[in-house]
C-alpha cells in the first residue's frame, strides 16, 4: 500500500505554490505525519525546501526526463515508510511540455498528467490579489477541462482582508469547491531570488531553516490540515522504483543478458563486479545545488562509493576514480572556485590521466579555461560568461560522440537552464546534437570527459550509470 497523495497546483506560475507546499510538508510533519515531498517537473531548487521541511529529501516527478513508466515507481520508491505524500505542480495546472505534434489536452510533463498517473486530487492554490466574484468561473474552467483531473479543493493565497476573504468564498461555493484554507498577504516570506529562481536551500543557510518555519508556521495557522489528510488519495499499483532492479534491466536490454561494458546483468544488482569499488567524488556544497537523489543511489547500487565534497574549499578525495560535476550557481562562486588552486590542478590532472568526468551545466562551467574572468580547471577550451539571456527548456538530443557514460548515437531528452555561455571556444568533439530552429551542436567531450549544458536525469538513464562506474573501476591511479 502506497502513500496517498495531495497534489498542490495553481492557475499560473507566481501563485504562492513553493510556500503552500514547503508550508504543508513542514506543518504535517510537525503534526506526526511523515511525508514524502515531490516536485512536478525538473527543478532542482524547490526540492531543497522540501527536504528543510520534510526532514527527508526532495524528489521530483518528471514524465519527460525519466519516461512516463517510473513516474509511479519512483513515487513509490520516494514515498516508503511515509504516510502521506505532497506533490508541487509545476507552472500552470496544465502546462508542460510544448509540442504541436501533440494533440492531448493533458501537456506531457504538466501537474494534471502527474496528477493523473498517481490518482491523487489535486488542491488549486489562487493567488486572489485582483480576484472577486469572477473568480467562480476561473475554478469552473479548472474543475471542468479535463475529467481526468479531480480537483479537490482551493486554497486562497494573498488575500487582502476578512471581507475579501467572504467574497471569495462564496465564489468557491458557486462552483462546489471548497476552501482549504485562506492565507493572508505575507511579505516577509518571500524568499530571496535570483536569475534562476529562488536561491537554493543550501546557500541561503540558516536564512532558507528560518522562512521554512515561517512557512510552515503560516499554513498550520490558516490551512485545515485534517481536511488536506482526509482528501490525500491515490490509486498508485505496482513495484516501487530499485535502482539495482533497473541496472539489471538496462544490462539485459543492451546486450541480451551476457554483459555491459565489462559488467554481466547478473552481477548488477550485486553491486560488486570487481576486487574494487571505485570511488565517485560528487561536487556538492552552495555551489554545485542541482542533483537527483536516484544518481547517488544508482551510483551506489552500480557498486561505486559515493563522496561528496565542497569545490569551494575541499580538495578532490583521495583515490577518485570518477568525478561528478552537477549543475547548481558556479557564477555566483567563481572567484572562491578559482581560489582553491590545489583541487583545479588536481581536476585537470586527473581528466589529462583519463579520469572518468561527467559535468553537468555548473560542471561544463568549473571545466572551462575561465568563467566570467575568473580561472577555472582549463580542462574544455573555452571560456565562459553570463550572458544577456536565459537558455531553458526540454531537449531530445543524441550522443554525437562516444564517452564515459554514451555511446554515439544514443538518444536521451534532458533539460537546459542557465543564463551563461560559452565564448571564445576551440575545436572539440560535441556532446550532444539536437534540433531547435537550426541544428545544435553543444558540450565538449574530451578523453574521458563527457561536459554539456543538458541536464539529464539518472533514472532516465541508467545504462550511462552503469557506463561510467565501468569506467571508473578501469581509471589506472
Amino acid at each position: 500500500m502506497s502513500a496517498p497523495a495531495v497534489v498542490i497546483a495553481a492557475p499560473a506560475s507566481g501563485s504562492g505554490k513553493t510556500t503552500l507546499a514547503t508550508g504543508l510538508i513542514g506543518a504535517l510533519r510537525r503534526a506526526g505525519h511523515r511525508v514524502a515531498p515531490f516536485k512536478v517537473g525538473p527543478d532542482y531548487i524547490d526540492p531543497g525546501y522540501h527536504g528543510l521541511a520534510a526532514g527527508r529529501p526532495g524528489r521530483n516527478l518528471d514524465p519527460v526526463l525519466v519516461g512516463e513508466d517510473r513516474v509511479v515507481p519512483l513515487y513509490r520508491h520516494g514515498a516508503q515508510d511515509c504516510d502521506i505524500a505532497i506533490v508541487e505542480g509545476v507552472m500552470g495546472l496544465f502546462d508542460g511540455r510544448i509540442d504541436e505534434n501533440r494533440s492531448d489536452a493533458i501537456a506531457e510533463g504538466s501537474t494534471a498528467q502527474v496528477a493523473g498517473l498517481l490518482g491523487a486530487p489535486v488542491v488549486l492554490v489562487v493567488d486572489a490579489r485582483g480576484h472577486s466574484q469572477s473568480l467562480a468561473a476561473l475554478l469552473h474552467g479548472f474543475a471542468t477541462y479535463d475529467s481526468s483531473v479531480r480537483l479537490g479543493g482551493v486554497i486562497l493565497n494573498r488575500v487582502g482582508s476578512e471581507r475579501h476573504e467572504q467574497v471569495l468564498r462564496a465564489a468557491c461555493d458557486r462552483v462546489g469547491l471548497p476552501v482549504l484554507g485562506a492565507l493572508p498577504r505575507m511579505a516577509e516570506l518571500e524568499v530571496p531570488s535570483r536569475h534562476l529562481g529562488l536561491i537554493p536551500a543550501v546557500e541561503h543557510g540558516s536564512a532558507a531553516t528560518a522562512a521554512v518555519d515561517a512557512m510552515t508556521e503560516l499554513v498550520a495557522a490558516h490551512v485545515d490540515l485534517r481536511a488536506i489528510v482526509a482528501l490525500a488519495g491515490g490509486s498508485v499499483l505496482g513495484d516501487a522504483w530499485d535502482p539495482h532492479v533497473e541496472l539489471a534491466t538496462a544490462a539485459e536490454h543492451a546486450t541480451g543478458g551476457t554483459s555491459f561494458e565489462g559488467l554481466s546483468a547478473a552481477e548488477f544488482p550485486a553491486g560488486v563486479v570487481s576486487r574494487r569499488d571505485p570511488l565517485i567524488a560528487m561536487a556538492g556544497g552552495p555551489a554545485f545545488t542541482f542533483g537527483y537523489a536516484e544518481h547517488r543511489e544508482l551510483l551506489a547500487a552500480a557498486g561505486a562509493r559515493v563522496v561528496v565534497f565542497d569545490p569551494l574549499c575541499d580538495e578532490l578525495p583521495v583515490s577518485t576514480a570518477g568525478l561528478v560535476l552537477p549543475g547548481g550557481f558556479p557564477e555566483e562562486h567563481a572567484g572562491q572556485l578559482s581560489a582553491n588552486e590545489r583541487l583545479r590542478t588536481a581536476v585537470a590532472a586527473g581528466a589529462s590521466k583519463g579520469l572518468p568526468i561527467h559535468a553537468e551545466c555548473a560542471g561544463l562551467l568549473y571545466l572551462t579555461r575561465s568563467l566570467d574572468g575568473h580561472q577555472m580547471a582549463g580542462v574544455i577550451d573555452a571560456d565562459a560568461e553570463f550572458g544577456p539571456r536565459l537558455t531553458l527548456g526540454y531537449r531530445d538530443a543524441v550522443a554525437l560522440h562516444d564517452s564515459a557514460l554514451w555511446r554515439a548515437g544514443s538518444r536521451v531528452r534532458g533539460h537546459e537552464f542557465h543564463r551563461t555561455r560559452l565564448v571564445r571556444a576551440g575545436a572539440s568533439n560535441p556532446a550532444w546534437g539536437w534540433r531547435a530552429t537550426d541544428s545544435v551542436a553543444e558540450g565538449a567531450v574530451v578523453r574521458q570527459v563527457h561536459a554539456s549544458y543538458l541536464h539529464t536525469h539518472p533514472a532516465g538513464n541508467p545504462d550511462a550509470i552503469a557506463r561510467f562506474v565501468t569506467a571508473a573501476r578501469r581509471f589506472d591511479h
